[in-house]
């Protein structure tokens, strides 16, 4: 126990977690508890045990309660609040007729816990359900709650699988926000006599923001961006509403960007001096700018007949400093005749390459071999096979994707399937990169494929099918 503290406290790390006075004043009942000599734990200040409960769930924090006394109110000052409902999720997934009670089942949860709820600070909030515009007068008290307490990182994952006309539409008032200072928050308090909107210094102490399922309009994502000094994360995933976005100034901290699923999104302009990592669905109406930490980008292709060489001339400003590059290409059905000839640039600084592809295409793969050939100190290779349907035959492999590469040292193959191509790719992988020292394979397929059983529709199992092939000296790790 002593270990696990030394490690994972941020107490021990000179980080102490922040008690209101309030919470001195009422000690957590009476420190009147001191246990057995066995009972270390409960023998520690308050600081430490809160945040030792703060490493743990919601509900697992909750349950302490019931150990002593000095147990009773300790849960309700973590400064971490994770409203992660995975198992009501599931019971929808299998029963969609469930969603009505089960909103209404966690709206009330997040309530109760947010009535009992003493801390003035917190360093997370996060909600993640399938929420829409039916539950926005409590998602908005919660926002209120939230930026209250100068949260410092903040999620709203209302992953709807509905009609996108009915995502939950972040309050236009927010953006009008007032420059004085909100009245400091004393416990106890209801936050459903807060009626007040976020100021300005609510959101000065915002290192982290990520949004899924949400109504932006222009504007809206700009004005966190400028008013969040500290912002260094800023997550987007399915607004349709934002059509045209700058992500630009030369004091931007930020250093993570992410903007997927925005189909709306008709322009896209970064300049951030921080930026390391820059996720996007497209490269279509990108335009980069000052951006030289980047060395992290992950994009699709949804261009059904778009050139793979014209995706790199919209990289071409950072193109040379990447360092992990990650292209998704399941949508793609046909790419330049003329692809195997060589790139005109050069991934030098290239170490991870991360491939999505969909293996029922008759696509080739020689451009792929193209591609790696002019990253010539490329460490780790990633395929991830995006099964949608399961093969009904096999597909030829196409013994032109030659790649001889001295750097490789491990190959991951996700979605592996057990026909003979998937063998063979890793045989010609294995022809290809002498320096190799292991391989990884995960037989796992995406989850959209329902109802089917994968072990017993595998071809052949990954261990027997490979071990014959793989020398000693390499590592064969099977997930």
């Amino acid at each position: 126990m002593e270990r696990f503290l030394y490690k994972n406290s941020s107490y021990m790390e000179g980080k102490r977690v922040q008690i209101d006075s309030e919470f001195q004043r009422e000690k957590c009942a009476k420190i009147s508890f001191v246990g057995n000599d066995g009972d270390r734990i409960s023998q520690l200040p308050d600081e430490i045990l809160v945040d030792i409960l703060s490493l743990l769930t919601l509900k697992e924090s909750a349950r302490t309660s019931v150990l002593s006394s000095r147990w009773i109110n300790l849960w309700k000052h973590t400064p971490s609040l994770v409203f992660d409902a995975q198992s009501a999720l599931d019971r929808i997934a299998k029963r969609h007729k469930l969603l009505e009670s089960e909103r209404h089942k966690y709206v009330k949860w997040v309530n109760s816990i947010l009535r009992s709820h003493k801390s003035t600070a917190l360093k997370e909030f996060k909600i993640r359900f399938d929420l829409d515009r039916s539950s926005k007068n409590s998602i908005t008290q919660w926002l209120q709650f939230a930026f209250a307490r100068q949260v410092q990182s903040l999620e709203l994952d209302l992953d709807n699988y509905g009609d996108s006309s009915k995502y939950y539409r972040f309050p236009q008032e927010f953006l009008t926000l007032s420059s004085c200072i909100a009245p400091k928050l004393k416990p106890p308090f209801d936050i459903f006599r807060i009626h007040h909107p976020p100021v300005l210094d609510d959101f000065k102490s915002l290192k982290e923001l990520s949004f899924r399922c949400i109504d932006f309009s222009d504007g809206m994502i700009e004005f966190f961006l400028h008013n969040c000094p500290l912002l260094e994360c800023l997550v987007v995933h399915e607004s349709d509403k934002t059509s045209n976005l700058e992500v630009c100034g030369p004091s931007l901290r930020l250093k993570h960007l992410e903007i997927v699923s925005c189909f709306g999104l008709k322009s896209l302009k970064v300049s951030a001096p921080n930026l390391t990592s820059l996720r996007v669905t497209s490269l279509k109406g990108l335009l980069l700018e000052n951006i030289p930490m980047l060395v992290d980008v992950s994009f699709s292709c949804h261009d059904c007949f778009i050139s793979v060489k014209r995706w790199f001339s919209q990289l071409s400003c950072c193109i040379s400093q990447l360092e992990i590059l990650c292209l998704d290409v399941t949508s793609l059905r046909r790419f330049d005749s003329k692809i195997s000839e060589p790139f005109e640039f050069h991934l030098r600084k290239l170490k991870k390459l991360v491939i999505e592809y969909d293996p029922t295409s008759d696509e080739s793969l020689v451009w792929l071999a193209a591609l790696i050939r002019v990253s010539p100190y490329l460490e780790e290779f990633v395929l991830k096979y995006e099964w949608y349907e399961l093969p009904k035959l096999d597909r030829e492999m196409n013994d032109l994707m030659r790649f001889p590469h001295r750097n490789i040292k491990v190959f991951k193959f996700c979605g592996y399937y057990g026909r003979y191509s998937d063998a063979r790719l890793v045989k010609i992988v294995l022809e290809n990169c002498p320096a190799l020292e292991k391989i990884i394979i995960d037989p796992s397929i995406s989850p959209e494929i329902d109802g089917v059983d994968v072990a017993q529709n595998r071809r052949k199992d990954p261990k027997e099918q490979l071990e014959p092939y793989v020398p000693n000296h390499i590592e064969l790790v099977i997930l």
